[in-house]
Formats: C-alpha cells, structure tokens, sequence
C-alpha cells in the first residue's frame, strides 16, 4: 500500500467525510453543533409558540427577531449571539431578513438545512431536561466514590 501525502489524505477525507479521521472538516462542523447556544438557537427558531419557562417548544418553525432571542435565551450575551447567529449564517442553517422599518426589523428563520437539524436540536434539549436529576444523582454518586 502507498503512502499518502497529507495533501492527498486531506483530499480523500473530503471525499468521505468521516469524522473518525482527524483531517475530517465534518469535526469543526461537529464543533460548532455541539455548542449550547447554537443547540438553543436552533430549537428557539423550531417553535412556533410562544415559549414560557418549563413548557417545550412545541410546534411549527417560525421566525424570530433578534429581542426575541435574545429574552429566550436566558444568559446569552449580546455579542454571544450575534456571533452565534452570523456563524449559523454563514454555515446556511439560518437566513437573516432586515426589514427596512424604523426602527430596522431583523429577523431570523432556519433554512431548509437548519430544518434538517430542527429535531435532533429539540430532541437533545428535550432530552437534557428530561434527564438532568438522573445525571446530577449520578454525578453526586461518581463525586463521593472518587472523594
């Protein structure tokens, strides 16, 4: 068997996208997916109901203005989610309309590709919430038997 240059292993990772190979572009996307924020962003933009705390976010996509998101996700900073956004646009997952109102309407929706997404996101954040107390008695068990 040949050996590879690593031009040409970076070309057949390209080829393959396997995110098991440490030249797989496909590990920065995994990356950024991973993060909360965008997690939340994108499970945000999948509700079509007005979400109050402790209720999920049920429903058909819609879009949401940047205030929108901004009072959802408690915690976020402003800078936090406009980066956050801009990247997500910049991937394709979401599309920012501006209004030309006064004041100007920005808006953000998810693309068919960010709709591709919509479920595992909501599925995740779903299951976080389902599961925190087992995962908190299990850390609080780890914590005392490693102490």
């Amino acid at each position: 068997m040949a050996t590879m240059t690593a031009a040409q292993q970076r070309a057949q990772a390209k080829v393959e996208y396997d995110a098991f190979l440490a030249v797989c572009p496909s590990r920065k996307l995994l990356d950024r997916l991973s993060d909360k924020w965008v997690t939340l962003i994108l499970a945000a933009l999948g509700s079509d109901s007005a979400h109050q705390p402790g209720t999920d976010c049920a429903g058909e996509p819609r879009s949401m203005r940047y205030s929108e998101l901004l009072r959802l996700l408690a915690g976020v900073s402003q800078k936090m989610l406009t980066q956050t956004l801009r990247s997500l646009e910049r991937d394709g997952l979401i599309t920012r309309t501006v209004t030309p109102t006064v004041p100007v309407t920005v808006t953000y929706e998810l693309t068919d590709l960010g709709l591709s997404l919509r479920e595992m996101m909501r599925g995740l954040k779903t299951w976080a919430e389902m599961h925190m107390d087992d995962v908190l008695a299990n850390r609080e068990t780890y914590d005392t038997r490693v102490a």
